[in-house]
């Protein structure tokens, strides 16, 4: 009898479970739909959506020490301070604290560690470590830069209020030179949400690095930039293309030449098209001899995965690409 009821009970708890699981599972689920939630790229979703790793040593944040607040890549939440963010040597940014209700703790089914999530939309973070002795508070929440936005100071309001439910975005292409040099300063921007460097306003569809430096796919080296339209403009990005390259060089940037390198915007709307017509009269205005194209944008070919985030990856910065204040 004794044994009888042990099975009942524990099939009773089993199926209780269950039951638990599934729902929590749909309201998860609920909850994600009823967000704008941002797209991902196919790595990104790796990790954030499938739980999965980047490599260790990796990540942009991994070595990363402005003062500011990292948030969530997918929904924008704040996470964690820059004050409690520490060098743990483990190849990953590590952090011995979260902003209070934003992380939650999820234990593995192995019971050998505790994954951790974003509390507001479910979005993989990594995992937390407790009693490794390395700060006082003897934590190390172990994150994926990829799960990661960083937010400067100066937008202090997101700090202490949840991220809006609307997350709508903004794109931006341009052409300016080695797409290395031009992503490493769009980076830079406050607003800037996520770039990939690429390849477009050529004839060859799925180009490949070689083709497009052959000459023959007619290609220009680009960069796609998206950009919450809450926190900056397309104005100020496209400022800051016209500032980090030389507008006034006609097939090369610096030392490199080849037609992929021309100067080009590639406007998505009408508005993007005034405003580069605008700031090039400023230019011209003040002498200088501006052959920047302005191109109706096409199909956004992404490049290798080797040329992606490709100074942060190397630990360097561009060597035909400097800031140079225009306007």
């Amino acid at each position: 009898m004794w044994i009888k009821n042990s099975l009942f009970i524990s099939g009773f708890l089993m199926l209780t479970f269950t039951a638990c699981t599934q729902n929590q599972h749909q309201a998860a689920v609920s909850t994600q739909q009823n967000m704008e939630l941002r797209k991902l790229t196919p790595e990104e979703e790796r990790i954030i959506v499938h739980k999965g790793t980047e490599a260790p040593y990796s990540g942009k944040y991994e070595k990363f020490n402005e003062t500011g607040t990292y948030v969530c890549k997918r929904c924008g939440t704040p996470l964690y301070r820059s004050a409690d963010k520490f060098d743990a040597h483990c190849g990953w940014p590590s952090f011995d604290d979260e902003i209070q209700g934003a992380v939650k703790r999820i234990p593995d089914p192995d019971g050998m560690r505790t994954e951790i999530e974003c509390a507001k939309c479910g979005a993989h973070l990594g995992h937390v470590f407790l009693g490794e002795g390395l700060t006082d508070k003897n934590t190390r929440h172990c994150v994926n830069s990829i799960s990661l936005d960083f937010i400067s100071p100066g937008l202090s309001p997101a700090l202490v209020s949840p991220a809006p439910e609307s997350t709508a975005t903004d794109t931006a292409i341009f052409a300016g030179g080695c797409f290395w040099g031009v992503e490493y300063y769009m980076q830079k921007i406050n607003g800037v949400i996520s770039t990939e460097v690429g390849y477009t306003g050529g004839k060859t569809d799925h180009p490949t690095y070689k083709e497009v430096c052959a000459g023959t796919s007619g290609h220009y080296e680009a960069i796609e930039v998206v950009f919450d339209p809450a926190r900056t403009t397309f104005e100020a990005v496209a400022k800051m293309f016209f500032e980090t390259h030389d507008p006034t060089q006609w097939n090369h940037q610096g030392p490199d030449y080849g037609e992929q390198y021309r100067s080009a915007v590639f406007y998505r709307t009408e508005e993007q098209k005034a405003v580069t017509e605008k700031l090039i009269s400023q230019l011209k205005a003040k002498g200088f001899r501006v052959v920047t194209e302005l191109i109706p944008a096409k199909i956004f070919w992404k490049a290798e995965d080797y040329h992606q985030d490709y100074y942060d990856h190397k630990g360097a910065t561009p060597y035909c690409h400097g800031y140079v204040k225009r306007f």
